[in-house]
């Protein structure tokens, strides 16, 4: 029987989809004074510095910690925070990116040559329901590129992952905090060769303190907090027992943008969402029955 969370580590899990799910307006906010690369840039140098003074380098290749810190940095948050400069709500963006669990499965699945099984299809034919339902309504709070940025933010996130599994056994606070050496550079470059300077000095001329709160929130709180955390959880229980809790992430991220941002939530987005998550969930949840053999009842 798998194991359930005491309710101490319910409430840091819930704590850390508060977290995940919230961020999505704080980028929004944040979004308002600074340009996307470059405030990409400055919450990954906020999570390299000062932390890599304290915590030393995990013993992983430079070649790995690179990967993770280039899919990371450059494709998931990049990507997403030019989505979210006008191409996609925040309630939207937190919600397709949540794609990034079967493009994981299929990363999995092609390293490991393990065969799709048929309620993963199944739910990954809901999911792909509800991406149409949202690429049916161009134009209202999403474009179609912001559904495919996203969608390639979601693709980062995956590669992230699979880079993270193959790190083995590391403190992985450290991980995130040494993998983004290889983030921030190459968001400044993007940064100063896409946006330009102007655009940066004029970025920083009208930040306020909500604009360096919403680059703290995502540094301490989003990445450091949130996936230092998450990894001390999945080092206790399961992966069974605490996957399912990121599912809420999306249902708080159009909570907090209806309630902050005034996000409108008609039924189309409901009925998208409604349909991503049963993929989700099915995916996660789905216990297909084992064969008997040797004479086993089924």
């Amino acid at each position: 029987m798998t194991p359930h969370l005491s309710w101490r580590d319910t409430v840091l899990a819930l704590a850390i989809v508060f977290v995940w799910g919230t961020n999505f307006v704080v980028i929004r906010l944040g979004l308002d004074a600074l340009p996307p690369l470059f405030l990409a840039t400055l919450r990954f140098v906020l999570v390299f510095v000062p932390a890599a003074l304290f915590l030393p380098r995990p013993k992983v290749a430079w070649s790995n910690l690179a990967t993770y810190g280039l899919c990371i940095g450059m494709l998931q948050f990049g990507m997403l925070f030019i989505a979210m400069n006008g191409h996609i709500s925040p309630g939207l963006a937190s919600l397709v990116i949540q794609m990034q669990l079967f493009f994981t499965i299929g990363l999995a699945m092609w390293r490991t040559r393990e065969k799709i099984k048929p309620h993963q299809i199944g739910a990954f034919g809901l999911a792909i329901a509800g991406m149409a339902v949202i690429a049916a309504h161009n134009g209202q709070g999403v474009t179609v590129l912001g559904v495919v940025l996203v969608l390639g933010a979601a693709m980062g996130w995956a590669l992230g992952n699979q880079a993270g599994r193959e790190a083995g056994p590391v403190n992985m606070l450290a991980y995130v905090v040494w993998a983004a050496l290889f983030s921030a550079p190459p968001l400044l470059v993007l940064s100063l060769l896409l946006e330009g300077p102007a655009a940066i000095a004029a970025g920083i001329a009208r930040a306020s303190w909500i604009t360096w709160a919403t680059v703290a929130w995502q540094s301490v709180g989003n990445t450091m907090f949130g996936y230092a955390c998450w990894a001390w959880l999945l080092s206790r229980y399961p992966a069974a027992t605490v996957a399912p809790m990121s599912l809420l992430v999306p249902v708080v991220g159009f909570a907090a943008s209806a309630a902050i941002l005034s996000e409108p939530l008609p039924l189309w987005k409901i009925g998208a969402m409604a349909l991503i998550m049963a993929g989700l969930v099915a995916n996660l949840l789905w216990r297909p029955k084992k064969r008997s053999i040797a004479g086993e009842p089924c």
